[in-house]
């Protein structure tokens, strides 16, 4: 009855073999390690609001799309419409 890994042994829990950590002690050290991996934040806030930028740059220049993009998607469309058996193909892929 004295076996020191019966949990009737003294009301501890048995250690684990090859000193393993438990869950909680793997999360604290996990915990640890990212913390002193990320440095704490110098300035948590932003200065000034971004948002009136972002209306600027959006209203600055148009998208424009290369030519090449549009030759690519002329050369799909008669690939499809050549070879619709390819339609299911390409949906099972998105």
């Amino acid at each position: 009855m004295n076996d020191p890994v019966s949990p009737m042994s003294g009301g501890t829990a048995p250690e684990k073999p090859n000193g393993a950590a438990s869950k909680e002690d793997e999360f604290v050290e996990l915990r640890r390690k990212l913390r002193d991996a990320l440095p704490p934040l110098s300035q948590p806030e932003l200065r000034r609001d971004l948002w009136p930028e972002m209306l600027r740059r959006m209203e600055q220049r148009p998208v424009r799309v290369p030519w090449f993009d549009w030759a690519l998607l002329a050369v799909a469309g008669v690939a499809l419409a050549f070879f619709p058996g390819l339609i299911p193909a390409l949906l099972y892929h998105l």
